[in-house]
């Protein structure tokens, strides 16, 4: 994080400091602001204590990118959105000429002073902030790392520039020892001096030699210390980095960390400067070593060895600034990084923190698939399609930053003399296609200022599938090896999995609600899940083995169905994610509840309470509910229905499940059981806002039909149970049907019969309730026309006196147009709609009745 930004986020009162440091014409702030990179890498004490000249280049160069920021701003702009911004810039310009282009060195001089200020007001606000505010367990030791790391970073940059100053003088005071050697040497050649002269002019030139000896001693002490210092902060970069790799480990499966490489490249950046420094100034060293040298000479000896130690430390710092910043993610079919599939576009992305270039070399990435794999017996093999080669280049023109973004890969299998279609081929392994890890490097060979070294990165182990109904165990391999692996080269790991404790699994099964729903687990919707997985008495230190988790169908999953606890648990994430998200994340969904917890929730509740959870018989996910009503002695019972799929729920939303859903109770008076969510939330409260709204049909308005909507209705327990109203369409003589946006549907609107009769729904409509509190997954069976008939009476035909007795069959049902007179009848009586207000159901029933006579007649 440069410095800018980190005074953006002081407090009122620092800040207020900040703006008066900028009150007045020094500096326009603007230009802080939008130079801000640039003008905090410059050397400004430099210019202002040793070099003149630069001063004039700096200056002469911050004009200049004041021009390409606001030609920038030129180019982007719509509507003038930025004339504002133009005009300060271009008037803070103009300013800077004004004031400055005599003296550049002044501008040099304020800015040094300015950072200098920010730097102290920095410092004071950091210190505060630790005496006032008592920061999380992790936040010392981050603070304490970071602040260490600016510490010796300050300190290197001080001891480079005195050490400059030092070889500078050392520059002078060795030309003086070599002109007044030279110059003796010549007068004893021409004109030999008295003895006493002579010996006078030795001493003096051995002192002075004396005197050079000690410089090159003090320089090469300071060297050796700076070289000391540099070792330590790349024990500190290196634990930064791998604290970063850990945290990007984590945020792939969902944890929510700090994975920005801000910090390190400025860090790592920086280093690199002063050691690349460092290295120039052992050169002008050399030089003056080739210059003058004597029998003692410490450069002699100690020299090659401070080289060779500095390039040394420049290549390895070089090697741990390449770094894999995007993992491989696909875009579709599946967004979760690390697992790809064949033939399908994906996207990778390395970063090298050193933001230092040869602008005469381009720095060209290879990438490659498992180059280094050894002992992989069985794995298939791919190639990369599209180019295997980027550059690297800038980012962003302000911070420099170097990338090399691969886009739009993909991978092919490499195809096996002697495969069949659908198996791994002639050297097929143990381990299956999900479980087969794959890993991606990246080499850049390097070069700037005379270093020259192959630089390389590696991905996370991937996972490759063909298909997609391997996605999902795909990315329960990608779960366990990132729970329980460290080492990234580790290819065979699924040979011999190792176990994870209930604590370890508990948090990443909580952290994949989180990243996907917003809403991770409570401690009682874990321990039915430990409970489910490991069986009672479940505690943190339980075990859990790779094919318990992923392979084997659980011991508690109800009736038949075999699938594995992944399976199911990533069922129900998927069913949350396109149907329940809203409800889940308003916490609405109970979701994971035991049946004995369950049981205990609800006995002490009002009649109608119910609370919502997930299917445990349904791999792709299901979602029912449970409610509990009283016998007349007091004691609960407990009702569950049908659990409800993503099939279902595409068409019809669980809020108007609940709101419309049915109990035929005894005195064949259809109700609504559910009336409070738990523990005590009316219903239409708790989902009164997500109900769809109805479209109110007004009686005047010239139908068809009449309105309608689709209901959930149930049988009470113990009677004949049929299979679900939701697959039946209504039967219609007409071709086409009114246009209806969001048709609604009352069972009474299907209530037509005899005059005087009373007609209740054909029971070969209703959802059955189960006792039990874990029901199977609905099947969705085919039904015929015929099956719609009651056997003693159909509503929809007419029947003369003398043939009440007798049924009618489908074949019986005369063919009616739309000129017909009878049908002209009908459509007069098909305008009222039962949501208009005020019309009962045997209103209905009369009115047709009525018409039926009148069309006898």
């Amino acid at each position: 994080m440069s410095q800018w930004q980190q005074i953006q986020m002081l407090d009122k009162v620092h800040m207020d400091q900040i703006d008066f440091l900028y009150s007045d014409d020094t500096l326009p702030m603007e230009v802080r602001q939008y130079l801000a990179y640039w003008i905090e890498e410059q050397n400004w004490s430099q210019a202002v204590e040793l070099d003149p000249s630069l001063a004039c280049c700096l200056f002469h160069t911050m004009l200049s990118s004041l021009d390409d920021q606001i030609g920038r701003l030129a180019l982007g702009e719509e509507n003038n959105a930025n004339m504002l911004l133009k005009h300060n810039l271009r008037r803070a310009k103009l300013q800077l000429w004004s004031k400055y282009q005599e003296h550049p060195q002044e501008l040099a001089i304020a800015i040094d002073a300015l950072l200098r200020q920010e730097r102290a007001i920095l410092s004071e606000a950091f210190s505060t902030s630790q005496a006032s505010v008592d920061p999380p367990s992790d936040s010392p030791v981050l603070a304490s790392h970071q602040h260490k790391i600016e510490e010796r970073l300050m300190e290197m940059q001080k001891t480079i520039h005195g050490l400059k100053c030092s070889i500078e003088q050392h520059d002078d005071l060795q030309d003086n020892f070599d002109f007044s050697f030279r110059t003796h040497k010549h007068l004893e050649s021409t004109t030999p001096a008295s003895e006493p002269i002579r010996a006078k002019m030795i001493e003096k030139l051995q002192s002075m030699l004396n005197k050079l000896n000690h410089f090159r001693q003090e320089i090469l002490s300071q060297i050796h210390e700076l070289l000391g210092r540099s070792d330590t902060l790349r024990d500190l970069l290196l634990e930064e980095v791998s604290a970063w790799q850990n945290r990007q480990r984590l945020a792939c499966i969902g944890e929510k960390c700090d994975t920005s490489l801000w910090h390190l490249e400025e860090w790592f950046t920086k280093k690199a400067e002063i050691l690349f420094h460092l290295l120039h100034l052992l050169k002008m060293l050399t030089g003056m070593y080739d210059k003058v040298t004597y029998q003692t000479d410490p450069l002699k000896s100690q020299l090659p060895l401070l080289v060779r130690r500095l390039q040394e430390q420049i290549i390895c710092l070089l090697k741990s600034a390449f770094v894999v910043e995007v993992q491989p993610k696909m875009q579709v079919p599946n967004q979760r990084p690390l697992v790809l599939r064949t033939n399908h576009k994906f996207s990778v992305r390395a970063r090298l923190l050193v933001k230092l270039r040869d602008e005469n070399n381009s720095l060209v990435v290879s990438i490659d698939i498992d180059r280094d794999a050894t002992n992989l017996t069985g794995f298939r093999k791919f190639n990369i399609l599209t180019s295997s080669t980027k550059t690297l280049i800038m980012d962003d023109p302000q911070k420099k930053g170097l990338v090399c973004d691969f886009k739009y890969i993909s991978l092919k299998e490499q195809k096996i003399s002697g495969a069949g279609k659908g198996n791994k081929g002639i050297s097929e392994g143990s381990l299956s296609v999900t479980e087969e890890l794959h890993i991606i490097t990246f080499t850049l060979h390097y070069c700037y200022r005379g270093i020259k070294c192959q630089l390389q990165t590696s991905t996370l182990p991937v996972v490759i599938v063909s298909n997609a109904n391997q996605l999902s165990s795909a990315w329960a391999s990608i779960l366990w090896f990132i729970m329980l692996s460290r080492d990234t080269k580790n290819q065979l790991f699924f040979s011999q999995p190792p176990e994870a404790t209930w604590a370890q699994l508990s948090s990443v099964l909580s952290c994949q609600f989180s990243a996907v729903t917003e809403r991770g687990l409570d401690n009682h919707q874990l321990k039915m899940l430990g409970e489910k997985l490991c069986g009672p008495g479940v505690n943190l230190q339980s075990t859990i083995t790779w094919d318990q988790f992923s392979k084997e169908a659980t011991a508690s999953t109800p009736g038949d169905n075999n699938f594995s606890f992944w399976t199911w648990i990533d069922g129900i994430l998927l069913l949350i994610q396109e149907h329940l998200l809203q409800l889940w994340k308003k916490n609405l969904i109970m979701g994971f509840v035991s049946r004995k917890y369950e049981k205990r929730l609800l006995k002490r509740k009002m009649a109608g309470t119910f609370l919502i959870r997930f299917s445990e018989s349904t791999s792709n996910g299901g979602i029912t509910f449970t409610w509990v009503d009283f016998n007349n002695d007091g004691t609960p019972e407990f009702h569950s229905v049908e659990p409800y799929t993503k099939k279902e729920l595409e068409f019809l939303s669980l809020p108007d499940i609940i709101r419309d859903y049915q109990l035929l109770a005894k005195e064949v008076v259809p109700e609504n059981p559910l009336l409070y969510l738990y523990p005590d939330t009316p219903r239409d409260d708790a989902f009164g806002s997500y109900y769809k709204e109805r479209r109110e049909v007004s009686t005047m308005e010239k139908r068809k039909y009449l309105n309608r909507r689709l209901i959930r209705v149930s049988t009470q327990p113990g009677e004949t149970q049929m299979p679900d109203v939701k697959e039946l369409l209504p039967i219609s003589n007409e071709l086409a049907a009114d246009e209806v946006q969001n048709p609604e549907y009352k069972v009474e609107n299907c209530l037509l019969g005899q005059p005087g009769e009373t007609q209740m729904p054909d029971v070969k409509e209703l959802l059955p309730i189960s006792n039990e509190l874990a029901a199977d997954e609905v099947q969705n069976p085919e039904y015929k026309v015929e099956n719609c008939l009651l056997d003693k009476e159909d509503p929809f035909l007419f029947q003369s006196n003398e043939e009440q007795q007798e049924p009618s069959i489908l074949f019986d049902m005369p063919h009616l147009h739309v000129d017909d007179p009878d049908f002209q009848n009908l459509l007069i009586v098909e305008n009222i709609s039962n949501d208009t207000p005020g019309i009962e159901i045997e209103d209905l029933m009369n009115l047709y009745a009525k018409v039926e006579v009148g069309s006898c007649v």
